[in-house]
């Protein structure tokens, strides 16, 4: 039987208080007010004094009101029908379709067992030459895109969510403006890939413990998709203002700041997130590609700093395009090896002249007199930006490994490149 109580202790900002026994950490309760009823849910036990955070906040909330805790934590609906759908940061239905009720499962549960585990060993095409070519992204893989606010990681994602090799996508986003939700709604329409895809969604102006919910609701059901025997990618935007949330609520609860004014626990819960990255032994997988943006593009803020110790590398996203230098996918050596056998010594002597080029542009700057090599090597860079580090290329990796040796016969003689003979005869273009 839900337990009911009808005295409210106190009401500070979202968080009330009330004097009540047998309930749990992260209980969901239902709250009668006036003008209706409202979710809350349990964040603090001090004894008999249990702390909840109301979901549209503490307006409109009386002392007198009743709570009726529910007896379980957040739960959310799964089955296929939720493909094509988007909801908000309390599983309720955001495009006006149906509320879905059916095998509810519980969002938030453990990582899992390593036994059921294998090491990643597939790679997840994307079609973009900077994430493929040189920094590959592998299935079960959890990899921040670290980024500035300005630069166009929405646009990055959505354009993911429509060229990833994945069999469902689930996007959950943060914080959004209400302009950078219905872009992503309009380019996956357009693109063809909401239908398989699954959106949660909570904006600027929707109540902050919302926020909190749309990684542990986005990553529930991409398990049990992956549990089907389904290979999904998770995208996620913007971690920051994930975090920013539990720093808003940890502040209301009188918590003991850490770094910054964040919580002591930033990293457990950070972690306990990018942990649901997986690749089942007998069954699909979960990979998760999350922006995180940098205050003042400071990577040793609390929440990239941490991030970066959590992941297996990150995307730099600066000038508009996927940083060669400052990105790094620590599993790509596990993969692309298996891909085409030029792929790893292209990789390694692209970027090597591309250092050079970025020397000779600095040479070039302070007035030096360029040589026939650094003549070539800015003919290279100009090259390579247009046709690798333009984030509108769009080809398969074989194409971008074809386009990368026709970069470089564009620009240097075959002895140049530092390239083994034998690769460069079977892929030097012929022409």
């Amino acid at each position: 039987m839900n337990k009911v109580y009808s005295k409210i202790e106190s009401i500070n900002g979202s968080v009330i208080t009330v004097k009540a026994k047998g309930v749990k950490l992260n209980e969901l309760a239902e709250i009668e007010t006036r003008f209706g009823k409202s979710l809350a849910e349990v964040n603090k036990i001090d004894g008999e004094l249990v702390s909840l955070q109301v979901f549209a906040g503490g307006r409109g909330v009386a002392t007198n009101d009743q709570i009726r805790f529910l007896g379980h934590d957040m739960r959310v609906s799964f089955s296929d029908n939720l493909l094509g759908r988007i909801f908000d940061g309390s599983a309720e239905p955001r495009d006006h379709g149906p509320a879905l009720a059916e095998n509810l499962v519980q969002i938030g549960g453990p990582s899992v067992n390593p036994s059921k585990r294998i090491l990643p060993n597939r790679m997840l095409r994307t079609n973009i030459p900077m994430i493929d070519v040189f920094n590959t992204l592998v299935v079960s893989q959890k990899i921040p895109i670290f980024s500035i606010s300005g630069e166009p990681y929405n646009q990055l994602l959505a354009r993911i969510a429509m060229q990833a090799q994945a069999d469902v996508i689930v996007l959950g986003g943060m914080g959004l403006k209400y302009d950078d939700y219905l872009y992503f709604k309009k380019t996956l329409e357009e693109g063809g890939a909401l239908s398989r895809t699954v959106m949660f969604i909570h904006t600027a102006a929707d109540p902050t413990v919302e926020c909190m919910k749309i990684p542990d609701l986005s990553l529930a059901v991409a398990e049990q998709f992956a549990l089907q025997g389904k290979d999904v990618l998770v995208l996620l935007t913007d971690m920051t203002n994930f975090a920013d949330s539990m720093k808003e609520i940890a502040i209301t609860q009188e918590q003991v700041p850490s770094n910054r004014g964040y919580p002591g626990d930033l990293y457990s819960q950070l972690a306990s997130r990018y942990e649901k990255a997986v690749d089942f032994s007998d069954q699909g997988s979960v990979t998760i590609l999350a922006v995180t943006t940098m205050p003042g593009d400071d990577v040793t803020h609390p929440v990239p700093d941490n991030t970066g110790y959590i992941t297996e590398g990150q995307f730099y996203l600066k000038g508009g395009h996927i940083e060669p230098f400052g990105s790094l996918s620590r599993l790509k050596q596990q993969v692309n090896s298996k891909t085409r056998k030029d792929h790893r010594s292209l990789m390694d002597a692209m970027i090597r002249l591309y250092a050079q080029y970025k020397d000779t542009l600095e040479k070039k700057s302070m007035g030096f007199t360029m040589s026939a090599w650094d003549e070539k090597l800015l003919k290279y860079g100009q090259l390579f930006e247009s046709r690798m580090m333009d984030l509108s290329v769009n080809i398969p990796l074989e194409e971008a490994l074809d386009a990368g040796w026709k970069i470089l016969a564009q620009c240097f003689d075959k002895k140049e490149t530092g390239l083994k003979t034998e690769l460069i005869e079977q892929f030097w273009p012929k022409d």
